[in-house]
């Protein structure tokens, strides 16, 4: 059995909507639902929060959660989770964002068993396809395009690929979770920032620049990230209704 950990950074001061960790929908925190869909996951055999905060990790604890803290001054969720994975003997570590209330375990098998069944992948990760055309032009929906084998070639925050002419191509948009081989993630966050990475504050992209192969599933999954109020409201009222 290969051993595989789920780790789920977590920050308490994001810039657009602080504290969203410990956000409640129905009695119930939102890192505490992405933790026990994690627990549901097949195919790991750990789930750990990483976070800096201590209000955070005492919360993960109070629900029986298992949590980590780590440095402060992490710049990306990557670093955080290397840094949990150097404490750890894990060969595959699943990057799951503190924000996806309603990711689900087969989602999260998905993006596992995209990594752990090509060798040659260093990262995995998913995608789904683009039906509301207002958000192939939204900034904050990340695109990807990707080659027959289903490798990622480009993310980018713009429309890809451009409509010359337009009905040729289905558009895709990157959800957020990654697979890492243990040795990939660490030599990934060793590397210093690439420029097409700050140009489009996308870190995967260092990993692309860098000739690292990201292997791609799709899915139909389309969940409710939390990064704005509207956000958490719309959520909300998505639990309400079910």
């Amino acid at each position: 059995m290969k051993k595989i950990a789920i780790v789920i950074p977590a920050r308490y001061g994001s810039s657009r909507l602080p504290a969203k960790p410990l956000l409640e929908v129905n009695n119930k925190t939102i890192i505490q639902y992405v933790y026990e869909a994690a627990c549901k996951s097949k195919l790991a055999s750990d789930v750990i929060v990483a976070t800096d905060d201590m209000r955070i990790y005492q919360a993960v604890i109070n629900f029986g959660g298992k949590c980590e803290m780590t440095n402060p001054n992490h710049q990306c969720g990557s670093d955080r989770i290397s840094e949990v994975a150097n404490r750890h003997d894990y060969e595959y570590i699943l990057n799951l964002q503190g924000d996806e209330p309603q990711i689900t375990p087969e989602v999260i098998d998905l993006a596992i068993k995209a990594l752990i069944e090509d060798e040659e992948a260093d990262i995995s990760t998913l995608v789904r396809e683009i039906i509301d055309e207002e958000q192939i032009n939204n900034p904050n929906c990340v695109k990807c395009v990707f080659d027959k084998n289903y490798n990622a070639l480009y993310f980018s925050r713009c429309p890809i690929p451009f409509a010359r002419n337009k009905g040729e191509a289905p558009y895709y948009a990157h959800i957020g979770i990654y697979g890492y081989k243990k040795e990939s993630l660490i030599k990934m966050t060793q590397m210093p920032q690439s420029y097409l990475e700050k140009q489009e504050s996308l870190e995967q992209l260092r990993a692309l620049q860098n000739g690292m192969k990201i292997k791609v599933a799709v899915t139909d999954l389309n969940p409710t990230g939390i990064d704005t109020i509207e956000d958490y409201e719309k959520f909300k009222k998505i639990m309400e209704t079910n």
